[in-house]
């Protein structure tokens, strides 16, 4: 091969890369757009922690209908203390079918001879959750002999105005809240706004 070929051949192969500017015009570039999405995405993350909160209460509520109406018994949804239900809504929740059907012993839950269907996890710390009644009893009719009426209302720490909650009406049916109003605040059904004070 020639001295020429060789040359031209070489000038061919040119290193590519960044140069000082490209890169420190790239990482300004990253440092605007993160500081522009930073509070975004906070708010983002929390949205997603209390949709997530609200679609989870409303599987338990769920859980519970259904356990009733297939097995022909009450079934209470609260948080248990020990054995015996409290109206600590932020700890541990528990579904548990009751083996026999009076409102005296729905209150508690014996490990022996009631079956417990399904708990759900404490809520973040720092959020609130609260429910209206003591305890929610599902009949097997799917009807609500205690709790009717009533409604959760979750509030993440520090952003009252993604509050959410969830409805139970006496009937048995389970209604997730909503803006009706296009005020970015979530509402109940009677359209007042919901809060966990």
């Amino acid at each position: 091969m020639s001295k020429l070929s060789i040359k031209k051949s070489q000038n061919k192969k040119l290193i590519k890369g960044f140069t000082i500017v490209e890169l420190l015009i790239g990482i300004a570039i990253i440092g605007i757009l993160t500081a522009i999405a930073g509070p975004s995405l906070g708010q983002f993350i929390v949205k997603l922690r209390v949709d997530n909160e609200i679609s989870e209460m409303h599987r338990l509520v769920l859980t519970a209908r259904n356990s009733a109406i297939n097995s022909g018994k009450n079934v209470t949804l609260c948080p248990l203390n020990g054995t015996t239900c409290s109206d600590n809504w932020q700890n541990e929740l528990s579904v548990f079918i009751n083996n026999e059907s009076t409102l005296v012993n729905n209150k508690t839950y014996d490990s022996v001879n009631e079956e417990l269907v399904k708990v759900k996890g404490k809520i973040a710390s720092g959020d609130t959750l609260t429910f209206s009644q003591g305890l929610i009893i599902f009949a097997p009719t799917g009807r609500l002999v205690a709790g009717g009426n009533s409604n959760f209302s979750y509030c993440p720490k520090g952003n009252s105005n993604l509050s959410r909650g969830v409805e139970i009406s006496l009937s048995g049916r389970v209604y997730t809240t909503a803006d009706t109003d296009n005020d970015g605040k979530d509402e109940n059904r009677n359209g007042t706004e919901v809060s966990c004070s």
